[in-house]
């Protein structure tokens, strides 16, 4: 069947798929893709009762992904944040904000050069996607 991610929270890692008038609840172990699920994302699921199975992204296969996220914000933040890593938060890079946050506090600031050095390669265009894949404005 087709639908759309209705609802997903990942505290419990469960959501809703609404398709037609009908909804159906998954589990993040039924989600096949490798991005979380986010709502308005169209999909595919085999329906089992009430619950979704199989659950498979169908927009990536019909569109080319649109760009969401800035270059430039990315590149600035990176810039003058960099040693917060909050460049790669606002990429959806979250486990690597945090990495970055905690190299910067472990090496009493000398994590800033990281995120120098990642500016440079988003302004050079070699950090050219955010988490979800999707090309960078």
């Amino acid at each position: 069947m087709i639908g759309h991610i209705e609802s997903y929270d990942p505290d419990s890692k469960t959501g809703v798929v609404k398709s037609e008038e009908n909804s159906y609840t998954f589990h993040l172990d039924d989600w096949v893709a490798q991005v979380l699920p986010d709502p308005g994302d169209d999909v595919n699921f085999d329906a089992e009762g009430a619950i979704a199975r199989k659950i498979t992204l169908v927009g990536a296969y019909l569109a080319p992904p649109k760009a969401v996220k800035y270059k430039y914000v990315a590149a600035v933040l990176a810039l003058f944040l960099g040693f917060t890593g909050i460049h790669r938060f606002y990429l959806g890079f979250y486990k690597l904000g945090f990495a970055q946050l905690a190299v910067t506090a472990a090496t009493v600031g000398y994590g800033a050069l990281w995120g120098f050095v990642e500016a440079v390669l988003i302004f050079a265009g070699h950090i050219n996607k955010d988490a979800k894949g999707r090309p960078l404005k």
